[in-house]
């Protein structure tokens, strides 16, 4: 840049020899001129390459053209300010100490700016993510992001410190004896916040399932960090941990194809054997009557057993569906059928009963 110098000294017969803060006047129009040209250059190429990514992504379907052109925005004037500011002064004597502060700015600078592209890829990658999910996994999603964009700064700090001659072995030393009696403290709590992510991702069950945990039942209302809140059917809100739930079996009524039914029902020891016999007949008979409208189907009829006061018999049915009260409607039916039925052939359903024999002395 020698030739601005010289162009001002001989427009303007200036004596650029003159010496300021260690440095000649020539070296400061040089420097100015320096600061001006780089500036320029910079906006000049995040102009080309915003137009560029814009014509690309109108030319295709991914939406990572977007996130690439969020990235080239992040780096604002301010940024093209110091770093043109910087190689300006590239160009002229500096004090050791003032040199040291300009080294340490740019790299913390640069090392922001690194830090927010790549919380822009996270988002962009977590956010394509949770569009394919459903209620509170999106929360999931923006925890684990926060969590990421964290530790990307945790890192840069530390490098930022390790560039300028920080010792920061003690310092990461220090942070894992901390987090170790931290992890300890709060291990419970971890513990939970692990299992709501195990839940999330892994879906035994989502917002909506009816699920059987134990001794309890109920829908599942939200899924949160530590707990989850399940509806139950008499009304009352159940709240459990989720490292509870993680560590148990959960029985999920939703995600069942069909409901498999079996039911028994017991017949008077008086009853004739070929009324016994027929029975299996009555029953299919039911069951094809059914069939087509309920979505219910037959899988076998047995006389089971010879009970202490009954014949035994076992029906085992499948029905097309998951919720509970179409299946009481069907398991309804089918009892007034056989009802009609035994009545109409004049066979008795069994109770328990008992004889007492009394043998004379």
């Amino acid at each position: 840049m020698h030739f601005v110098s010289q162009f001002v000294e001989n427009a303007f017969h200036v004596d650029l020899a003159a010496v300021f803060f260690g440095n000649t006047l020539a070296g400061y129009i040089d420097a100015f001129a320096l600061f001006i040209v780089s500036f320029v250059v910079f906006r000049a190429l995040q102009w080309v390459l915003l137009k560029r990514l814009a014509m690309l992504a109108k030319k295709t379907k991914t939406d990572i053209d977007d996130t690439l052109i969020k990235i080239v925005r992040s780096l604002r004037p301010a940024f093209y300010y110091f770093a043109s500011f910087y190689i300006a002064f590239l160009a002229l004597s500096l004090p050791a100490l003032l040199e040291s502060v300009l080294n340490g700015v740019l790299i913390a600078w640069i090392a922001a700016q690194i830090v927010i592209a790549l919380h822009i890829l996270i988002d962009y990658m977590l956010e394509r993510r949770a569009r394919k999910e459903e209620g509170d996994s999106k929360a999931a999603y923006r925890f684990l992001s926060n969590i990421a964009k964290w530790v990307l700064w945790v890192v840069a700090v530390l490098m930022v410190l390790s560039n300028l001659g920080i010792n920061v072995t003690s310092l990461i030393a220090g942070l894992g004896i901390g987090g170790i009696a931290v992890a300890l403290a709060a291990q419970n709590v971890l513990g939970d916040l692990f299992s709501s992510f195990a839940i999330y991702f892994d879906k035994p069950f989502v917002i909506g399932d009816f699920i059987m945990v134990g001794e309890h039942s109920g829908t599942v209302e939200k899924i949160g960090i530590k707990t989850t809140r399940i509806r139950a059917l008499q009304g009352e809100e159940i709240v459990i941990s989720n490292q509870e739930l993680t560590s148990t079996r959960i029985q999920n009524l939703r995600k069942m194809e069909e409901r498999r039914v079996a039911f028994n029902f017991g017949v008077l020891y008086e009853t004739p054997i070929e009324k016994v016999r027929a029975i299996e007949g009555m029953v299919k008979n039911i069951f094809e009557s059914l069939e087509s409208v309920k979505g219910v189907r037959l899988d076998r009829v047995h006389l089971k057993s010879l009970g202490a006061s009954s014949l035994d018999f076992e029906v085992v049915y499948y029905l097309e569906t998951k919720e509970y009260l179409p299946f009481m409607d069907v398991q309804q039916e089918i009892h007034f059928k056989l009802l009609e039925a035994f009545e109409k052939e004049g066979i008795g359903f069994a109770y328990p009963t008992q004889t007492i024999h009394l043998a004379k002395s």
